[in-house]
């Protein structure tokens, strides 16, 4: 149950819906003083929402800060964190989002010897596609590029943060008492999933990948011109502030 309502509730905290649904109150209101204020805020909302700079400012606060490859120490387990791919059943091929730096990042660490093993945690985080199992694709992808299946584990079972860490701890049982872990995953999303990690029992050492954010730029455009983009990021840092409290009640962390 939790896991539908939060993809529900995901829908609903994103910004362009809240604009989209004052837009139409503006129309459809009969008071035109409402049809002002409705239409004032949204534009605001907008504005707000598609800043470049109020974007960044925000989201640098949020993210955790990522290390210099060579300050990494050495690992037993890379445990990375799916979310990252698209499966096309007609051409059998996996498709990448630009989470897709989780694996790039993982696969240098590995072969610059800073992990030993990479344990794969994700399973189907969609309602419909449940057989699309992300850590069996992402295991394949590996193999298929040369890394040996000795030093590859994976659990299938989760479908959110909280999952990832209950089930890798399933899948290692006694192996975490005496194992070292590196917990890879994006930036935004560190935060909240060291912590379930935490929880449930394994003490990680984060890695951050797939950074939004970055130092401000002295450039009119960054600060005044709409950026359509800042939209998605802000429905990403929002989905993070709201899965972090609805975590925090649900004691996941």
């Amino acid at each position: 149950m939790f896991f539908i309502i939060s993809k529900f509730l995901f829908f609903l905290i994103s910004p362009i819906v809240w604009v989209i649904s004052l837009l139409f109150l503006s129309l459809f209101s009969k008071s035109p003083k409402r049809k002002r204020r409705y239409l004032t805020i949204s534009i605001l909302l907008l504005f707000f929402f598609t800043n470049s700079f109020i974007m960044n400012t925000f989201m640098r606060e949020w993210e955790v800060e990522a290390t210099k490859l060579e300050d990494v120490g050495n690992y037993d387990y890379g445990i990375l964190l799916g979310g990252m791919m698209t499966y096309d059943a007609k051409t059998e091929r996996i498709g990448f989002r630009r989470s897709v730096d989780r694996l790039m990042q993982t696969i240098e660490l590995y072969k610059t010897k800073h992990i030993k093993k990479i344990f794969i945690s994700g399973g189907s985080g969609s309602i419909i596609e449940k057989e699309m199992i992300e850590s069996h694709y992402l295991k394949n992808y590996l193999l298929r590029i040369g890394i040996p299946e000795r030093d590859i584990l994976i659990e299938y079972k989760s479908r959110n943060t909280y999952e990832n860490a209950v089930y890798t701890k399933e899948t290692l049982g006694d192996k975490i008492n005496d194992s070292s872990f590196l917990l890879i995953s994006s930036s935004f999303h560190l935060r909240r999933a060291q912590k379930c990690y935490s929880k449930v029992g394994i003490e990680t050492t984060a890695y951050a990948t797939d950074r939004y954010s970055g130092p401000n730029k002295w450039a009119f455009d960054y600060y005044f011109i709409p950026e359509v983009d800042m939209l998605t990021q802000w429905k990403i840092l929002i989905k993070e502030y709201v899965g972090y409290v609805a975590y925090w009640f649900a004691n996941y962390i």
